[in-house]
């Protein structure tokens, strides 16, 4: 007999949660192995933005970073893949978070597993994506507005908590509209409320993109912003769907 998971206990809910953590523990440990043996294809990837202005700007070293700790390059490589290992490990993170919400929605609401995940993989890459094009214009500005008696070398520890973070901000920016859909699926959120707050929701973003920006250049917040005030008016359509699809269901 299949398990009633709406009447599970809470030890079981627990046991599953468990469970599915493990399962995303192995997929990022199975990315780092990956990421790890990758290490020169993804330094030069994320180096690439910086070489990109430094011929422009006054920098040291050709676009090349600069070492000042005998450890740091050891540091950087297992930071780096563990940053990869997630990025990997993303697909069964995306899965297992939805597998472990899904008993709470209504039977028909469980077909979106496949497009939730593939829709969530989808923003976060293309979030990701502009974070790295907006990357060298971003770095730009930040080495220009010191002015031109500075002379930039960026250790590679920092460098590289900065792309990764900007990638990170951005494409965990771009799941806002997954989030805010599925919080009108639970029943959390109405249409209504979505429109009522609009004002309201736009000042938050911006502060939102203000803080989880790492870099805080007037450029990649904006980057950021436009889409996500887009995402939040998508997600009122997206909603006004769903409720016209459970009225229908509801009636049949």
């Amino acid at each position: 007999m299949e398990r009633d998971e709406s009447r599970m206990t809470l030890v079981e809910h627990l046991t599953e949660l468990r469970d599915r953590a493990i399962k995303v523990v192995i997929a990022v440990v199975l990315g780092m192995i990956v990421s790890f043996a990758l290490y020169p294809q993804i330094f030069d990837f994320l180096l690439a933005p910086y070489k990109q202005i430094a011929e422009q700007t006054n920098t040291v070293g050709d676009g090349k970073l600069l070492i000042l700790d005998p450890l740091e390059g050891f540091g950087v490589r297992m930071r780096l893949a563990a940053y990869g290992g997630i990025a990997l490990a993303m697909p069964v993170i995306l899965w297992q978070i939805w597998q472990f919400v899904t008993p709470g929605l209504y039977p028909h609401e469980k077909r979106y597993a496949v497009p939730f995940v593939i829709s969530a993989i989808v923003l976060f890459l293309l979030g990701a994506g502009l974070a790295y094009y907006t990357l060298p214009r971003a770095l730009e500005f930040l080495v220009q507005i010191g002015g031109d008696e500075l002379v930039t070398a960026f250790a590679p520890g920092k460098y590289f908590t900065l792309i990764t973070y900007m990638m990170l901000a951005f494409g965990i920016g771009f799941e806002f509209p997954i989030l805010l859909i599925f919080l009108q699926l639970a029943g959390i959120v109405s249409v209504q409320a979505l429109r009522s707050a609009r004002r309201y929701a736009i000042v938050g973003i911006c502060i939102l993109v203000a803080v989880i920006t790492p870099s805080g250049d007037p450029i990649s917040m904006l980057m950021l912003s436009v889409p996500m005030v887009i995402f939040y008016e998508a997600s009122i359509l997206a909603g006004r769907f769903i409720e016209r699809r459970r009225a229908a269901d509801e009636a049949a």
